[in-house]
């Protein structure tokens, strides 16, 4: 088996791996890259349309949002991906063909990408050439999988994006009884000292936090992923308003946030046993919450950021590449009563990363802002910390080669360190080939 690495190496986004054998050549992921440009994966119009099959992990556009692209390019086999990775990738990639308008995205395209969709359930087998592939629960957000393949004489393990964590929504990654010969892992948080605490304690810290704020009357905005981060923070907030814990204040809910919600109470199959006994068993849903004020207009949006009332915003997008926190921010940064929550990865060279690191002028939309609001951080991760990544990687039986993916260069690196103490391990360089 070969493995071809078109992108997420030495880096965050734009994840491409191609594994392919002598008569069989299948994408995992082919996803786009935010920053200061949109990058997208080094892999050639004519290598992409003849591959002959496309398995997708999850749905966030750094893993999906190519798609188009390639379908555009005249590719016209199948997309495997589990239910709601299919629903969530359909909306996701609606909403950024909204946003970025991709020149060489065209309309034939976009409907061949959506007419080649093909549900597969975890665990069921099922193949593309002479290579059979499996997905596996991978822990991160609604639907996502881990790719097992094999050709029958090699087999290999593709992480996507990993939690080997429970949260509000899931169980962590199934880790039972896979055997692989090659791992390829990703390292969001692939350096040794990314060790989160656990998350109850993360959230009764961001609780206080916000309290402080509203207590003073100020609007805390939550940038938060459509999908995943949005639901969980969603999920915490509710508990903390139904406990007491957390003041009785408006908690606005702007962007795609809204549909994905839906798309999580249609598939709540796909979430914790917990959570599904909740819901089926009472009048309770999370998902349908008189807590949760959905925004659905420019007026409403300028009430809220105008109103003196405090409140909580939680709106896309979590790196601050766009949507509606780019309409809040301006209006709200001024006031150093406010303030700004991140609970999610801040790629580099992402507004998002540029503030949280401190910058206090930055541009938006063209226009100088200045910050006079707090940003604070409260890691709240969909991806595994360094000690889950060590336990992932112990878990697979039969490992010989680790490809380290997914992460800054230098946590790469760190985790590199830990797996060549046992295995192969290799960060690959973008563009490399190696045979397993």
């Amino acid at each position: 088996m070969e493995i071809s690495f078109y992108g997420a190496a030495g880096e965050v986004g734009r994840s491409c791996i191609m594994v392919s054998t002598k008569r069989t050549r299948v994408l995992m992921d082919a996803g786009v890259k935010f920053g200061k440009r949109e990058e997208h994966p080094q892999i050639e119009d004519d290598v992409a349309r003849r591959v002959d099959g496309i398995v997708l992990s999850h749905a966030h556009l750094d893993h999906s949002g190519y798609l188009p692209h390639i379908y555009s390019a005249g590719y016209g086999m199948e997309l495997y991906a589990t239910k709601p990775t299919l629903e969530l990738t359909t909306v996701l990639i609606s909403d950024y063909m909204h946003l970025s308008a991709p020149q060489d995205v065209t309309k034939a395209g976009l409907k061949s990408f959506m007419a080649h969709y093909k549900a597969k359930e975890y665990q069921e087998e099922f193949a593309i050439g002479d290579m059979r592939f499996r997905l596996i629960p991978a822990g991160h957000i609604l639907g996502s999988a881990m790719v097992h393949v094999t050709d029958g004489r090699s087999s290999l393990l593709y992480t996507g994006d990993t939690n080997v964590a429970k949260t509000k929504l899931f169980d962590g990654a199934d880790m039972k009884n896979i055997n692989a010969d090659t791992l390829i892992t990703e390292s969001t948080y692939g350096m040794a000292t990314d060790v989160f605490q656990k998350e109850k304690d993360s959230a009764k810290l961001m609780v206080a936090s916000i309290k402080d704020t509203l207590r003073q009357g100020g609007k805390v905005i939550v940038p938060s992923f459509a999908v995943g981060r949005a639901q969980e923070v969603l999920l915490l907030f509710d508990d903390y308003l139904n406990s007491g814990l957390l003041p009785k204040v408006p908690i606005y809910v702007d962007g795609m946030i809204n549909k994905a919600m839906r798309i999580h109470r249609h598939n709540v199959i796909y979430c914790r046993k917990e959570l599904q006994s909740r819901i089926l068993m009472s009048d309770y849903d999370p998902f349908k919450n008189k807590n949760f004020v959905a925004v659905e207009s420019k007026g409403q949006r300028a009430k809220i950021a105008a109103e003196r009332e405090a409140s909580i915003i939680v709106t896309t997008s979590g790196m601050l590449t766009g949507g509606p926190v780019f309409y809040y921010l301006p209006r709200l940064a001024s006031n150093p009563a406010n303030k700004m929550i991140m609970v999610g990865y801040q790629a580099v060279g992402t507004l998002g990363r540029e503030i949280q690191e401190g910058a206090k002028h930055v541009e938006i939309d063209r226009r100088p802002v200045e910050l006079k609001l707090k940003v604070e951080t409260f890691h709240l991760s969909a991806h595994a910390d360094r000690p889950g990544l060590e336990s992932l990687i112990s878990k697979v039986n039969g490992l010989e080669n680790v490809f380290i993916v997914h992460g800054e260069k230098s946590k790469s690196e760190s985790l590199k360190e830990y797996a060549a103490k046992r295995f192969n391990a290799t960060v690959p360089e973008m563009g490399s080939n190696f045979t397993v």
